[in-house]
């Protein structure tokens, strides 16, 4: 399986809704980022569910490559 395409090497700031489930794109070839469209058929991708368990702004991870999965961990940093 190839890497993950780098959307952008910085966080995607969303406002969230408490107990809403949001599908994030792992494959980063979606045009609705940071959430799936299904672009990742046949890539051996998946999106990756976030339930919030809060109200207000998480900052989903847009390198692809954060070991928080969804969320950014800084990993951008370093690419």
């Amino acid at each position: 399986m190839n890497p993950p395409v780098i959307y952008q090497k910085a966080p995607l700031p969303v406002q969230v809704e408490l107990g809403k489930t949001y599908y994030w794109c792992a494959c980063g070839q979606s045009k609705k980022q940071p959430f799936c469209d299904g672009s990742h058929q046949g890539t051996g991708f998946a999106p990756v569910p976030y339930l919030a368990d809060k109200e207000g702004i998480v900052y989903f991870c847009g390198c692809k490559h954060s070991r928080k999965g969804a969320l950014c961990d800084g990993t951008h940093a370093k690419l």
